[in-house]
């Protein structure tokens, strides 16, 4: 029995010396620093300190959920910011300002960042705290399966020791038991008293004793070495490899911490060029503010284009008539820039007479309406068609974007033209494709479309034309000869004083009671003429001037020139007060179109003197002197 003790001993020794070299070797080969080998008996703390890690995992998820629903409200404060701000359609007049075309730039740039933040939400959202829930995730489970197995090894080896211990008792007790037989049989060997088969009886018994002290021996001994393999293989094996899944499982969670961190990084850093860039933008627009440029600007948005007004003259009562002096009171500076009509020959000027009355009066009052209509037609914002209510230089600003507006719609107007005509020839090339009679009601609505446009655009370039045409009257040297004042015409005379030519049918020249001949021709006054207006006279002698040609002739020096013009074509003088030009012919411009079609001009003779008259206005092309 000693000796199978002994043996068993032995080959338990030699098993667990060869297990702990065996986990040495292995531990030495993976990682001298293995939880396995350093923690082998903190399963509890390890179990306590990976939880608290991935309870730290999702603490950062939920700072980075936080963070993006920041970031998601930051970028939708600064799109609502942007949005409140954008100029209103009312303000589009002030975006030509540098400053606020600055401010437009910086909302631009600020949506930008906007945008920028918004990529920022995204990422942290579709990659960092997507890979941070499902990798908490990963190492719950993981954590969970190790806990596990080690619980489960552990149970293992509790068992085997119960078993260890249970055998260790059976193994006393029947060790004690074979003593007490021992000791029976040999007081009952040494007592004469007692017979032979009693002495033979405790015999049997202690032999059964012993047997069962050695079953029990064996059993102990063969329970030992069972629990020791397990022990060894347990705590040098088996729970390293669990609390090695641990530490792995623990790193994964560090190493997925770091690599998060990095990337919530990365994440703002590959937007921050482009913050750079807005950032560069709204410095570059405030650099481009120029208050020279905006001073330019105001001027020429509000610059009416008229002259300041001149001196009041001295009107001395003494010398003055005195119904002129009291008309004089009531005269109208800014009328002084109109002129009038008048045909000179060599030093002689013969004004033109007034047009007034040239036809009958339900006629003239027919066409008088018909003008005033036509003048007083309003746009959609509520201002005249023809713009004549602003100021000079606003008309002509005004008149241009319209002409720029309708080139446009007729460009586009145009294509939509060419492209339903190619459509009509490939239908008509191939009728499976279409019916070329389901694009002829498009075409001829596009058709009239067009006419109407190139019919504005021709309206709005005469406009212009008229517009240019009042202010280069108003800056030329002539501009001043003869004035308009309180609704009559007048004439400046070498002296200075100003007589009024009242439509009273007396014998004084006047150009408002004075006929024209109704003909077309330049010293007529009538043309395209539509200056004329009523008011200055219904006299008899008016009426039975029609169609006569009345002059007066006064004295005056030579006309200095406005400009010159080149001759566009060749024109033959048909009527009086007309000459002849050839094509490419220069002139001098010595009198601006007055809205009649006709322009003044003269050119030298080889007689060294000059010829003056009419020519037409769209024959020629004029350059004025500024």
């Amino acid at each position: 029995m000693l000796a199978l003790l002994a043996s068993g001993s032995r080959r338990s020794s030699y098993s667990s010396n060869n297990k702990l070299a065996e986990s040495e070797n292995a531990a030495q080969n993976s990682n001298n620093m293995s939880w396995g080998t350093e923690l082998w008996d903190q399963n509890d703390n390890l179990a306590i300190h990976t939880h608290k890690g991935i309870e730290g995992l999702d603490r950062y998820a939920s700072f980075l959920r936080d963070r993006v629903a920041i970031e998601a409200e930051y970028a939708g404060k600064l799109r609502r910011l942007v949005k409140n701000y954008q100029p209103k359609k009312k303000e589009e007049e002030d975006n030509e300002f540098t400053t606020m075309q600055a401010f437009r730039n910086v909302l631009k740039e600020v949506g930008d960042l906007a945008g920028q933040r918004e990529i920022v939400s995204e990422s942290l959202q579709n990659q960092i705290i997507l890979g941070v829930t499902l990798l908490s995730k990963t190492l719950r489970e993981d954590r969970k399966k190790c806990l596990s197995d080690g619980a489960t090894l552990q149970q293992n080896l509790n068992t085997q020791l119960t078993s260890l211990e249970r055998a260790k008792r059976n193994y006393e007790k029947a060790y004690r038991d074979s003593e007490k037989a021992v000791d029976s049989y040999k007081r009952a060997d040494m007592d004469l008293n007692l017979s032979r088969a009693e002495v033979e009886r405790y015999k049997n018994v202690m032999t059964t004793k012993i047997q069962q002290s050695d079953d029990a021996k064996n059993e102990y001994a063969n329970q030992l070495q069972k629990t020791n393999n397990l022990q060894q293989q347990h705590f040098s094996m088996m729970l390293p490899a669990v609390l090695n899944r641990l530490q792995e499982l623990d790193e994964k969670r560090t190493r997925g911490f770091k690599e998060f961190i990095i990337g919530a990084a990365e994440a703002e850093s590959s937007v921050a060029p482009i913050i750079a860039r807005c950032m560069e933008g709204i410095v570059k627009a405030g650099e481009s503010i120029d208050e020279k440029e905006d001073s330019s600007k105001v001027i020429e948005r509000y610059q009416s284009g008229f002259t300041p007004p001149r001196d009041i003259p001295f009107e001395d009562l003494s010398k003055s008539d005195p119904d002129a002096v009291h008309d004089s009171h009531y005269s109208n500076p800014t009328a002084n820039h109109l002129t009038m009509r008048g045909t000179m020959s060599a030093n002689k000027l013969k004004k033109r007479v007034g047009i007034f009355n040239i036809f009958g009066s339900n006629k003239q009052r027919q066409i008088i309406e018909a003008c005033i209509t036509m003048k007083n037609s309003l746009t959609a914002d509520g201002q005249k068609e023809d713009f004549s209510d602003l100021p000079p230089n606003q008309r002509r600003k005004k008149l241009q974007a319209k002409i720029t507006e309708l080139q446009q719609k007729i460009g586009q107007e145009t294509n939509a033209r060419d492209g339903l005509m190619k459509m009509k020839i490939v239908y008509e090339a191939n009728s499976s494709l279409g019916n070329p009679m389901t694009v002829e009601g498009q075409l001829n609505e596009s058709e009239h479309k067009l006419e109407k446009l190139k019919v504005d655009l021709k309206k709005y370039q005469g406009f212009l034309e008229k517009a240019n045409q009042v202010q280069m009257a108003t800056s030329s040297p002539q501009a001043n000869r003869n004035q308009l004042q309180n609704g009559h015409r007048t004439s400046r005379h070498s002296n200075g004083s100003a007589d009024d030519h009242h439509d009273d049918g007396d014998d004084q020249p006047d150009d408002a009671g004075s006929l024209s001949s109704s003909s077309a021709s330049p010293e007529s006054g009538l043309g395209t003429s539509h200056t004329s207006l009523p008011g200055s006279g219904q006299g008899s002698a008016n009426e039975n001037a029609i169609g006569e040609d009345t002059y007066y002739e006064t004295e005056v020096e030579a006309l200095q020139p406005l400009g010159t013009c080149r001759a566009l074509y060749p024109f033959e003088a048909t009527s009086e007060g007309s000459i002849p030009m050839n094509e490419g012919e220069e002139l001098q411009v010595i009198e601006i179109d007055q809205g009649d079609g006709w322009t003044r001009v003269r050119r030298a003779n080889n007689s060294n003197g000059w010829d003056e008259g009419f020519v037409p206005t769209s024959y020629i092309e004029c350059t004025l002197y500024a």
